[in-house]
Formats: C-alpha cells, sequence, structure tokens
C-alpha cells in the first residue's frame, strides 16, 4: 500500500479535521438514525472512511486518507504519519472495549491516533479524541486490551494512573509487564492477575485447559501437594488462599477440596526430644510423608519463584532453615514456635 509522503501536515490541522468529521457525522446521524442503527463497527469504518475523505477536500489532507482496516491498526491512515480508529457500540453509552495493548499490526510511521467512536444506542452521535486520552483501564479478553471510554477527564488515563505515557507504553517490547505491575500493587487477599505474566515462574504460560483436581494422577496429586507446602507454608496453618489461586493461575486445576490435601485426617502424633510426645495437625504428618521431596523441591525451585511467594527478599543458601521459619511464623497461633521448629528438626533429621 502506498501513503502520501506530505510530511508537511500538522497536527493542529489534522485536530481541525477530525473536529469537521465530528460535526460532519452528528449532522448526518441526526439526519439518518435509522441508517446509522443498521451499521456495526466494520461498516461504520467505511462510513467514517467517507466522510473523512470528503472533510480533507481541499486542505493539505486532501488524497492521503488509505482505509487499512481488518487486521491493521489504526483503519484509517492519513497522510502517512496520522491515524484514525474507528469503534463502536449498539448501547446508549460511551464505553466500549479497545484494541490490544500490544499493537503488534501497527502501521508503520504512524504517530499520532485519533479515536473516533459511534454510539450507536439511544441518540446517535460521534466524537473523535486523541486515542491515549480515551483509555481508563486495562482489561482481559484473550489479552490485554484498553477499555474505551470517551468521557474521560484529562488526568484520568490508565496512562496517568500507571504513570506510564502511552508513547512509552507501545514501543515497549512488553507492555504487559509495567501494566501487571500496575494491577498487582492493588491486589488485596484472595486477588490475583490471572493473565499476567506472574512472578512464580519464568516460563509461566496460562493453561489451554482447565482441570478438576479429582482427575489428575495420584503422582500429579502429589507433586502439587508438595509445591504448595513449599511455596506457600500457611498452608499448614490452614490457610488456603493464595495456594488455591496459584493452582488455578499457575496450573489451570481447580480443587473444590484443598484442605484434605494437608489436614484432613485429624492430629499427628510426634515423639519430641525435650517435649515428649505431642499431637500436631495432620499437616504435619503429610510433611512427615513428603519430607524427601519437600527438601529436594525447595532446593530445586526458582529463586525468584521463592521470593514471590514467600515475600522475601533473599533466599538463604539453607533454604530448609528459612522454610522452616515461615512455617513457624505462619503456624504460632495453632502450635507453640519452639515445639513447632523442634518437630520439623525431628521430621528432618535435624537438618535445619
Amino acid at each position: 500500500m502506498i501513503y502520501s509522503d506530505n510530511i508537511n501536515a500538522e497536527l493542529a490541522e489534522f485536530r481541525k479535521l477530525m473536529a469537521d468529521v465530528d460535526k460532519t457525522l452528528n449532522e448526518d446521524a441526526a439526519k439518518r438514525s435509522s441508517y446509522y442503527r443498521t451499521r456495526n463497527g466494520r461498516l461504520l469504518e467505511y462510513d467514517v472512511y467517507d466522510t473523512v475523505c470528503r472533510c480533507a477536500e481541499g486542505t493539505i489532507f486532501d488524497k492521503t486518507i488509505q482505509l487499512v482496516s481488518g487486521q491493521r491498526f489504526p483503519d484509517i491512515v492519513v497522510a502517512r504519519y496520522f491515524g484514525i480508529e474507528v469503534k463502536t457500540t449498539q448501547e446508549d453509552h460511551w464505553t466500549s472495549t479497545g484494541s490490544s495493548i500490544l499493537e503488534s499490526t501497527r502501521v508503520k510511521d504512524v504517530v499520532y491516533i485519533y479515536l473516533t467512536f459511534g454510539k450507536l444506542g439511544g441518540k446517535i452521535q460521534f466524537r473523535s479524541r486523541p486515542y491515549w486520552e480515551c483509555m481508563d483501564e486495562i482489561v482481559v479478553t484473550h489479552y490485554p486490551r484498553y477499555r474505551i471510554d470517551m468521557t474521560l477527564k484529562q488526568g484520568e488515563t490508565i496512562f496517568d494512573k500507571m504513570g506510564v505515557p502511552y508513547d512509552e507504553l507501545q514501543v515497549m517490547d512488553n507492555p504487559v509487564r509495567p501494566v501487571a505491575q500496575y494491577y498487582k500493587k492493588q491486589l488485596t487477599e484472595g486477588e490475583t492477575l490471572w493473565w499476567a505474566d506472574n512472578d512464580y515462574d519464568d516460563s509461566f504460560s496460562l493453561p489451554a485447559k482447565v482441570r478438576l483436581w479429582s482427575a489428575l494422577s495420584p503422582e500429579e496429586k502429589n507433586r502439587l501437594t508438595v509445591l504448595g507446602y513449599c511455596l506457600f507454608p500457611e498452608v499448614l496453618a490452614s490457610k488456603y488462599n493464595r495456594y488455591s489461586l496459584w493452582l488455578v493461575t499457575a496450573r489451570g486445576i481447580v480443587n473444590n477440596n484443598v484442605r484434605d490435601g494437608f489436614s484432613a485426617g485429624g492430629k499427628s502424633n510426634f515423639l519430641v526430644p525435650v517435649y515428649g510426645a505431642i499431637k500436631a495437625p495432620a499437616a504435619f504428618g503429610r510433611i512427615q510423608k513428603y519430607r524427601h521431596q519437600i527438601e529436594r523441591t525447595l532446593n530445586e525451585l526458582n529463586e525468584k519463584t521463592l521470593q514471590a511467594c514467600w515475600n522475601k527478599q533473599s533466599i538463604s543458601k539453607d533454604r530448609l532453615e528459612q522454610w522452616s521459619k515461615l512455617v513457624v511464623s505462619h503456624t504460632k497461633d495453632v502450635i507453640a514456635p519452639e515445639v513447632c521448629m523442634m518437630i520439623l528438626k525431628t521430621i528432618f533429621g535435624n537438618n535445619q
């Protein structure tokens, strides 16, 4: 496709062009509302394109306009460096789902983009604004996308909230990362980002399917239970929220009875030096069952994964000892800290 090389087009004149486009579309919509009610997103691109061409007659943009809709971004290119993305809704509001934040199909050389939005529900109206001024949040379909809000006030865009200008984000190799970091800061207990590149594993990718725990083999159940003990030591205090979320988001597994894998079965008996016979929660009995796997897994896990799951800046060379201290801190309301540590030393042969 050949674009005009008219590089003298000025931003102020492009803005005037877009104001004329809005005025023309709104005047036409007032006369032909029944026509516009039949238009979908793709058909409206042709309407906007025709209107831009008519409004550009006699201006520096005359005969420089190309419709490149389909798999390209933006839909319309003006004088090579300017673009227009067309969005619509059949509802009576000014919000919609926008384009992918990745912008991998962005037309080369386009540096300034306007969004033309057609509200085809209620009173039909059109508005055009600079693209980045209309993005209030990130939402997720199959990939993170912008959410459009044509009523946003200055300073309310997602880029203002993140502190990352649109011009910087759209040229990043991995724009998902700063977006994920922004939303992670807002997470509360019991929440996670299922769609984002997470901190658990450098090779993380969303599972293609979701499985029930009951569909797993005994070997896979054992492996995931061991990972639960290693990554989320709070399970020993019957706190399963983070582990349950991790199963779903990192492994695509739904377990409706997480407790059964850790604390079902009553108390476990231990003969502990100094303290004698001790009854501990059943989860400690399972630690004894998996002790060799736990120790091996702790030493094999990615350091970044442990930092994220344990909420620690650094990981000790003696990972078993560091993990044991975490267990003690999490279970202090269930079992006395000194007793807990002695039980762990008994289980792991005093290696800590």
